[in-house]
């Protein structure tokens, strides 16, 4: 499932920057990479490791801008046998502070997990910074027992030794809920203003604020540089345009009050969109039902035919009326946790009501005889029962694993759930459950592959192992190891060779008519590699590329696995994950991973050589990142920031930035757009985040975020004092400045949207649509005193779109015509004859929008891109000069390509040419026109991303 809303990224001039550590090693390119696309992902203060007190053992990996190392191997160091596995993990590394740096492991590791696989101890440790939890701070430790004694045999993880941030809160929970729960709305909305977001007849503002809900989850310190302190707040609800669920982990800074960190925590099959009773208790069950498990064994055969048409056994309980059998099946888990497999009917259930909760309602598949009918087979219970038992049966056999949390926990399957009713094609792990769509008339329901299974149950692996950060490369790794496993299980059962062609493909048995491989999520044979095939994105789209840029560590994974066969390689993955990988692991981190895994299974000499050669034809190399190229021109490099765009005017560029390693709050910086001079710095650096920045090159405005409000401020583009415009409590965006009059939009925590504007000298804004519930407008542009907008607004019993131009002088408002009764506008743009806009009239449609034109006066509209014609555009966001749109534009038909990101394309007024910006590689997001053909946007291509610019098309692109 996508994410609509791209996020956005910044950088830091040279003499704020850390210098950085020239001994970074393994893992340093995606400490880079993660902290640019604004998740941070290990980046700590960049200090050199400073030379320990004692000599290392022989196979060390330093750790990435951290002094603690990122693999230890080849030891076998004494520990103590009579405590319990965490104290002797903490002892070692207390006894050892030369080598690993951690000062007091007993008070900065808390025991978090520990796995015993038969003489071999893996303890896994939460890093704690002054009592805080560390965001991603695990370190594990490795030790074998026997004969009344214990061995440490390595090490391996995150431990942050940078941290030096206070644990004291300025923002309240409340407030941390409030812009949560305001910036997920705000990320939701996507830069459109739509019907679905008008208020229904009756609706109260607090019944439209119920769409989405905020659960404060406590204070965390997200490791970046010195670490910033953060609460972290989980928003859940419904997307109200599109219904799809919100399961979305938004981290507040605890001192600001900005969201510097947002991803989605429903993990999907897929990002590709659609392609066309027993738990009436709110606890879900394993977890509180009101049902205890039976103390006798409580097992029934019986059958199913499955949608291949293969009847299959089936392992089902007799209710205690002995009147119907249930798919319950207890046989895999009775002699451990008396837990079960259960598949639930969840035909009359919409995606949005079971992502992240449970229910109530539900119950378990169901017949009159153990002999399951037809409706089982056609919802896909029947497979989904089946294979969820061959996975649990491959883990357990091959890997000695009981259920997902290796501790024998409940698996429950939620089969044929819909999308407003129709079809749903994608599946999901949630932490909680498996939850498959129903498919559609060309897709069966997604139980019916059985590597669709598999990835999903190894989901709910990974969340109890490595629990791998599901955003950016981490996020890549967490769905490369669920494509390997359930490609591997599906393989076994399949009896395919991995020499077939068709072998590597992933959900190719869901086609109900086309070809296996014209219907297949991935292929984990598409030979992506990191030079070729990288896509540098930002958080808001793929959650920083987990699928996007996932085949490129899964395809390493399963050429090693050709080459070493099934047996071998299974369990070099599986050990790696469980054993050595880390939440913030990046894919240099998971190739040492499973090297190290390898070499801890005796593998060496050739076999050895495998492995890496294995990662090696795919890209997966110290310092990988550094090989991306671009065709633009760089004005500032290494954007660390989230949340907020730049803007151009007068000559002169603005954007948000944070510090090299991304632990400062957001500052403003402007330069100038022909590259010459050196950036300036315009906003106080003072604790706040300094966002969504504009400038007409004479005045620099932009939004304050603090604890206890948002400010509006300005500043001379030369220099000068900072004057605070106005202070308000709601989301602030669209900032834009002419000539001293200043134009923004505010975002309600109820929905609510309203474009105000400041004159000079205004000390409270005046608002174009009255500032009350009804009316709301959006996406606001300036240019020649004239301001446009979007609005929506109640008209003959329904509510209607349409764009006003407004002269703040005279108060005249007049109304666009339009060519239609649209169903969403995107955001409008200004020039001195003209007004644009992207318009979408066919809610139906798969997301195309016509970039619309008219008069400055209201007059003679016209499409120069309709929507309907062939390759018409998918634009997101729009920006003019005098003889040039440009728009970002996605292309969902091309859904596994780079051309499947946001790129730019320009057209000129009048829609006769239409020509891409760049042919960079990567997400291209947040375009200002200058003049002229001339762009600056922000670009994810490098992994960092940068402020660029082009001053004239690049052409079509190949």
């Amino acid at each position: 499932m996508r994410t609509s809303i791209p996020g956005k990224a910044a950088l830091q001039p040279g003499a704020r920057r850390s210098s950085r550590g020239a001994g970074a090693g393994a893992g340093a390119g995606a400490a880079a990479l993660l902290a640019a696309a604004g998740l941070l992902l290990t980046a700590v203060p960049a200090q050199a490791a400073a030379a320990p007190a004692t000599a290392p053992p022989a196979d060390v990996v330093p750790g990435a801008e951290t002094e603690t190392p990122s693999l230890v191997e080849g030891i076998r160091e004494t520990a103590d046998p009579k405590a319990s596995p965490a104290d002797a993990a903490r002892k070692h590394l207390d006894a050892r502070e030369g080598r690993y740096r951690i000062s007091d492991a007993r008070r900065d590791l808390a025991p978090l997990q520990t796995v015993r696989r038969g003489a071999e101890e893996t303890v896994r440790l939460q890093q704690k910074h002054r009592g805080i939890p560390v965001f991603g701070g695990q370190y594990v430790v490795r030790m074998e027992t026997g004969d009344g004694k214990r061995f440490v045999t390595g090490t391996s993880g995150k431990y942050f030794t940078g941290l030096k941030t206070g644990t004291e809160a300025t923002v309240s929970e409340e407030t941390a809920v409030r812009r949560a729960v305001a910036a997920t709305a705000a990320r939701l909305a996507d830069k459109r203003l739509a019907k679905a977001d008008a208020p229904r007849k009756g609706e109260r503002r607090t019944e439209r604020a119920a769409a989405l809900t905020g659960t404060a989850r406590g204070l965390v310190v997200i490791p970046r540089g010195e670490g910033i302190l953060a609460r972290q707040v989980t928003v859940r609800g419904t997307d109200t345009a599109t219904g799809e669920p919100v399961l979305q982990q938004v981290f507040i800074d605890a001192r600001a009050g900005f969201p510097v960190l947002q991803f989605s925590g429903i993990k999907t099959m897929t990002d590709r969109a659609e392609a066309k009773g027993r738990a009436a208790a709110a606890a879900a069950p394993g977890e509180g039902a009101d049902d205890p498990a039976p103390k006798e064994f409580p097992g029934v055969k019986g059958q199913g035919e499955r949608l291949d048409g293969a009847r299959t056994e089936l392992e089902l309980t007799r209710t205690p009326s002995g009147d119907r059998f249930l798919m319950n099946d207890f046989s895999r888990m009775w002699g451990s946790s008396q837990n079960a497999l259960s598949t639930w009917d969840a035909r009359d259930r919409d995606v949005s009501e079971v992502a992240g909760a449970w229910p109530s309602g539900l119950g378990e598949f169901a017949h009159p005889s153990p002999e399951f009918g037809k409706e089982a087979t056609e919802s896909g219970a029947v497979d989904a029962h089946w294979a969820a038992g061959r996975v649990y049966d491959y883990f357990k056999d091959r890997h000695g694993r009981d259920s997902l949390d290796g501790q024998g926990m409940a698996v429950n399957s939620l089969v044929g759930v819909t999308d407003f009713g129709f079809g749903y094609v994608n599946a999901f792990w949630d932490g909680q459950k498996m939850v498959y769509g129903s498919g559609d008339e060309d897709f069966k329901p997604l139980s019916a592959d059985l590597d669709v299974v598999g990835h999903e149950m190894t989901h709910g692996i990974v969340d109890n192992s490595a629990d791998l950060v599901y955003a950016g490369q981490s996020g890549a790794l967490n769905e490369a190891v669920a494509d390997y496993f359930g490609n591997a299980i599906d393989l076994a059962a399949s009896g395919m060779s991995m020499d077939h062609p068709d072998a590597g493909l992933i959900g190719e048995d869901l086609c109900r008519a086309a070809a296996p491989r014209d219907c297949a999520f991935r292929d984990l044979n598409d030979g992506a590699s990191t030079s070729k095939n990288f896509l540098g994105v930002a958080f808001g789209t793929d959650n920083g590329g987990v699928h996007l840029n996932s085949t490129i560590f899964s395809g390493a994974l399963w050429d090693m696995r050709e080459d070493l066969g099934g047996a071998l390689a299974d369990k070099i993955v599986y050990k790696a994950l469980t054993e050595y990988m880390t939440p913030l692991d990046g894919f240099t981190d998971g190739r040492n991973a499973v090297l190290a895994a390898a070499r801890d299974l005796g593998v060496a000499g050739k076999r050895l050589g495998v492995v890496k050669r294995s990662f090696n034809a795919h890209g997966i190399v110290p310092g990988w990142e550094n090989a991306l190229g671009v065709d633009t021109d760089r004005l500032l490099g290494r954007l660390n920031i989230a949340g907020t765009g730049a803007q151009a005017g007068g000559g002169r560029w603005v954007v948000s930035q944070s510090n090299d390693d991304g632990s400062e709050p957001y500052t403003v910086w402007a330069g100038r757009t022909d590259g010459r001079g050196h950036p300036k710095l315009m906003s106080p650096n003072d604790g706040r985040y300094h966002v969504m920045p504009a400038t007409d090159g004479k005045t620099v405005v932009w939004a304050a975020y603090g604890a206890a409000g948002i400010d509006i401020l300005s500043r001379p583009a030369a220099g000068g004092p900072t004057k605070r415009l106005y202070t308000t409590d709601t989301d602030v965006s669209g900032l834009r400045v002419e000539n001293g009059t200043v134009v923004f939009e505010t975002f309600g925590l109820f929905g609510d949207r309203h474009v105000g504007y400041l004159r000079p000298g205004d000390r409270k804004p005046t608002w174009a649509d009255g500032g009350g519930w009804t009316v709301l407008t959006a996406l606001p542009s300036i240019r020649n005193g004239k301001i446009a907008y979007a609005k929506l607004y109640p008209e003959g019993g329904d509510y209607k779109l349409g764009v006003e131009i407004l002269d703040p002088k005279s108060g005249k408002k007049i109304l666009a015509e339009q060519l239609d009764d649209p169903w969403t506008l995107g955001q409008t743009g200004l020039n001195s004859t003209h007004a644009f806009w992207l318009t979408d009239e066919n809610v139906q449609d798969d997301g195309q929008m016509s970039i619309r034109r008219s008069g400055v006066d209201g007059k003679d509209t016209v499409d120069i891109s309709p929507e309907r014609k062939p390759r018409a555009l998918f634009p997101d966001d729009l920006t003019v000069s005098e003889t040039a749109v440009t728009v970002s534009s996605t292309s969902p038909a091309l859904e596994w390509s780079n051309e499947a990101l946001s790129k730019l394309w320009q057209l000129t007024t009048d829609g006769s040419r239409q020509e891409r910006v760049s042919c960079n590689r990567g997400e291209q997001i947040s375009p200002a026109a200058v003049s002229g053909r001339q762009v600056v946007w922000l670009d994810g291509t490098t992994g960092w991303t940068d402020l660029v610019t082009r001053e004239r098309p690049a052409g079509r692109c190949g």
